[in-house]
This record gives C-alpha cells, structure tokens and sequence, in this order.
C-alpha cells in the first residue's frame, strides 16, 4: 500500500499518535493517509491533530475511533472545521505555479488559518467555524477560472471504510 504522509501537521506534538485512512472507499485503491492524532480520550478516540489531504468527510479536530490494526473507522464526533485543497495542474508553468501559490499561501497567513502543503502543487487548508476567509476563496476560484488548479471541499462526500 502507497501512504500519503504529512511531513508538517498543524498539530504536530512529542505525544502524537499515527494511524491510517483507507482510502479505497473514496476511488484511490492501493493507498492510504497516514493520519496524525492527539494522544488517546479517556474513552479510546482520538483528535485529529492534521489536515487531512485525500480522506472524505475527516477535518482538523474531529474525534475518530480506530481499528485494532490502527486504521480510522469512524468519526464519532465532527469540530464543525472544513477542509478547502487546492490541487495545481501538473503542467502549470514554474513562474505561473510559484505566482499562484505565493498568492494562496499570503492570503491563509492573513486570514489567520491554517494550511499544509503536499509539495509545490497541493494545499489543504483549516477552515474553523466563524473563519473569515473570502479572499482565500476569491484567489482560489480565481486560479481554478484560470485552469490553473483543481479544489473541492473535503467535506463534499462522507467520511467511509472499506467494507
């Protein structure tokens, strides 16, 4: 199985816990999410301490139960967060990536949100009940009218497992 790692998580802590999201359910066959989580509730769930990349219907701060082979089999309870990603066209030209991305990455520091990057061409970003993030959403659709780049909310098909 391919895993689809984050190399920064937003809640990355010395007590992190890694576990996975199949991600068959959502057309990817053969890969997988490695997920990064806070340490265990008192009840056995876990906080996602990421932004997920690929896996439907997961976001920064849900609560989730695990497999006993450490794989995400449900979301008990959502933090009411979104996840935004952007994903740039493979053949968008060096100068007109770097341009569109310097845009994106200056408009999540000024909202104040959250973001993390699957190298040059693919972001996802925390969007937090109340968040204030038209512009960011002004510049994405702008690049994706531009056929510069692809976005979808994560949150437009439900969180699943393989049956």
């Amino acid at each position: 199985m391919r895993f689809i790692v984050h190399n920064d998580p937003v809640g990355r802590s010395t007590g992190n816990y890694i576990a996975r999201a199949d991600l068959a359910p959502f057309g990817m066959d053969g890969q997988g999410e490695q997920l990064w989580l806070k340490p265990p509730n008192d009840d056995g769930s876990y906080e996602v301490a990421c932004i997920p990349f690929f896996t439907y219907g997961l976001a920064l701060g849900d609560t989730v139960l695990l497999t006993d082979d450490d794989y995400v089999s449900a979301v008990i309870k959502t933090a009411g967060h979104r996840t935004l990603r952007l994903l740039f066209i493979p053949n968008l030209p060096t100068a007109d990536l770097q341009q569109a991305a310097d845009r994106i990455r200056a408009d999540i520091l000024a909202a104040g949100l959250l973001s993390e990057w699957n190298g040059e061409r693919f972001v996802a970003v925390d969007i937090p009940p109340g968040a204030d993030a038209p512009k960011l959403i002004a510049v994405m659709e702008d690049v994706v009218n531009k056929g510069q780049a692809f976005w979808e909310w994560a949150s437009s098909r439900p969180f699943s497992t393989r049956s």
